[in-house]
């Protein structure tokens, strides 16, 4: 590069872009979407800060990737160039196959595909384009370069990914209890037999980044109002695709409208033009077309739409407890006569759901403290912290919406 490449992150400061490799993956119409792809869908509706986008978390987990790759190499982890550039593109384009407002319409738009899945299509493509030169960065993502450490930065229980997330996330939506010690915990990272591992001075950063995933999880990603607002976003294309495949013309980009219109499901994408068509679609597409849709001819997808863009969302409630199917049979009944609607479409108004979060997962690639005797402990077994161990089981919660119009 002529001169080199920065940007000012509000949360690390100045991230320098360290290859031309890497400037001109960036600049490239793919990874460019991302600045119209909301990191966190729609939680602005409860934490109104939380409008950073993809492309702010790919920099930022990018930048925690080269903070990473330098303490190894200073503690004699044999990590050279090329591998370095290929970590740091793996993590950088990690999350290119999102789809619209990320995890919150994740199969909905795109039935059974993951967006790990299509990250891995968008490399592939570009890989075609820069000659070959990602190839030993697609191995590392699909973890099968021999150096399996790699793998676990970017995609493993202490991974960069989530060490970015959890400080962007916690800084843009104000929950302070979401704050980790990113550069305590990569100072304090190792690798021994090809693990990652953490350094036993780090054990009680770990502790406090498991505690705070959990709190992340359960007071912004499964907020209860958060849900309502994701739902009521699904109820929305879930009636938009019924009505567009029984032949109603529905306003939407082009983009949109190709996946409106037609099942697409992993198979579509071996053709280049899927995946091109989902390189033109982001947030954008979708709620112009919510927006418009206020108006629909459609009684049902008019009133759920109004109610998402003036934010009458679903009142929800979060319990230990299964909803009973009674009682969802009961609110839909008064659906029916409260609002006028044909028996069929009385789920979009009453329904219910669950959602699990385990902020710890017990597998074989598990956080490892490392003693300096050698010994290798699972966090769960090394932390004198009992929560951690709990924090292993998985949470389930289930939730019913209501539409605010039956009260």
């Amino acid at each position: 590069m002529s001169k080199q490449k920065i940007y000012n992150d509000p949360v690390y400061g100045f991230i320098t872009i360290p290859t031309p490799l890497v400037a001109a993956l960036i600049a490239h119409p793919f990874f460019q979407r991302l600045r119209n792809i909301k990191q966190l869908g729609l939680t602005h509706y409860v934490y109104p800060g939380a409008l950073h986008t993809r492309f702010h978390h790919a920099l930022g987990a990018m930048h925690l990737t080269m903070q990473a790759i330098e303490t190894l190499r200073s503690k004699g982890v044999a990590i050279n160039d090329d591998e370095a550039e290929a970590l740091i593109i793996a993590v950088l384009l990690h999350d290119m196959g999102h789809g619209p407002f990320s995890h919150a319409l994740e199969n909905a738009i795109v039935q059974g595909v993951q967006h790990e899945w299509l990250s891995l299509r968008f490399m592939q493509h570009l890989n075609l384009l820069h000659n070959g030169k990602l190839q030993m960065a697609m191995d590392i993502f699909m973890d099968v370069y021999p150096k399996k450490f790699l793998h676990q930065l970017v995609s493993g229980q202490l991974d960069m990914d989530r060490l970015d997330y959890l400080n962007r996330d916690s800084f843009f939506t104000g929950v302070t209890e979401g704050v980790v010690s990113s550069d305590r915990i990569i100072k304090m990272l190792d690798v021994y037999n090809d693990t990652l591992v953490v350094e036993q001075k780090g054990i009680y950063s770990v502790e406090k980044f498991i505690t705070a995933r959990r709190l992340m999880y359960w007071q912004v990603y499964l907020h209860k109002t958060v849900l309502a607002a994701e739902n009521l976003l699904l109820q929305i294309l879930k009636r938009a695709r019924f009505l567009a495949f029984k032949g109603h013309t529905l306003f939407a980009t082009p983009a949109f409208t190709y996946f409106l219109t037609q099942p697409v499901t992993q198979a579509f994408f071996e053709q280049d033009e899927v995946l091109q068509q989902f390189a033109l679609l982001d947030d954008t597409d979708v709620f112009a077309s919510v927006k418009v849709w206020c108006n629909s001819t459609d009684k049902v997808l008019a009133l759920l739409c109004s109610s998402l863009v003036n934010r009458n969302l679903y009142k929800t409630t979060l319990q230990t407890a299964p909803i009973e199917s009674g009682i969802v049979q009961q609110w839909q009944t008064k659906a029916v006569t409260v609002l006028g609607i044909k028996p069929d479409d009385a789920a979009y108004f009453a329904f219910a759901g669950t959602v699990a979060n385990n902020a710890y997962q017990l597998s074989d690639e598990n956080i490892h403290i490392m003693y300096k005797d050698g010994t290798l402990l699972d966090i769960a077994q090394a932390s004198d912290n009992l929560n951690i161990s709990v924090l292993a089981q998985p949470v389930v919660k289930h939730f019913l919406c209501l539409h605010r119009n039956l009260f």
